[in-house]
């Protein structure tokens, strides 16, 4: 984590962009690291939810809202994720950056926006930060199989 409005890292994974890239971008594999997705679509413009645990602390509801606001293939996915029942967007957008690295594939992953002055959007950002470690060494799980099961 580099500053106090994102969460950064750079994760590598032995496996081919195109294998990681579809581990992003279908549901069915989604739905296996990350939290199973309703209505989503590789596509510029989808918008979608994911139902995850309620987190009373940060007063989250438990379902993401979420619209695909960059899509170039196989190289970033990028939407935005807030609490569907906010009052107020929280202007946080996620971001999966896919490299070429040798014979496998670099993900610079950034999750940004969080209000560097709110007590809350803080509290958030330590707890996001710990579950993406967790979540983007599921993701290359899911990228390891090549998408068998799916």
């Amino acid at each position: 984590m580099t500053d106090r409005t994102s969460i950064e890292l750079d994760q590598f994974y032995p496996h081919a962009p195109e294998l990681v890239w579809r581990a992003l971008t279908t549901p069915e594999l989604l739905a296996r690291w990350l939290m199973p997705p309703d209505g989503f679509e590789p596509r510029v413009g989808a918008r979608f939810t994911m139902a995850a645990k309620p987190i009373e602390a940060v007063g989250f509801s438990g379902t993401v809202a979420c619209e695909v606001l960059e899509l170039v293939e196989p190289e970033l996915l990028s939407f935005s994720w807030d609490d569907a029942a906010a009052a107020q967007p929280s202007g946080w957008v996620v971001s999966f950056a896919l490299r070429p690295e040798g014979r496998g594939t670099r993900l610079l992953f950034a999750h940004r926006g969080f209000d560097p002055d709110s007590p809350t959007a803080q509290l958030s950002r330590t707890i996001m930060g710990g579950g993406w470690r967790r979540i983007l060494a599921a993701l290359g799980e899911a990228a390891a199989d090549g998408g068998n099961g799916a």
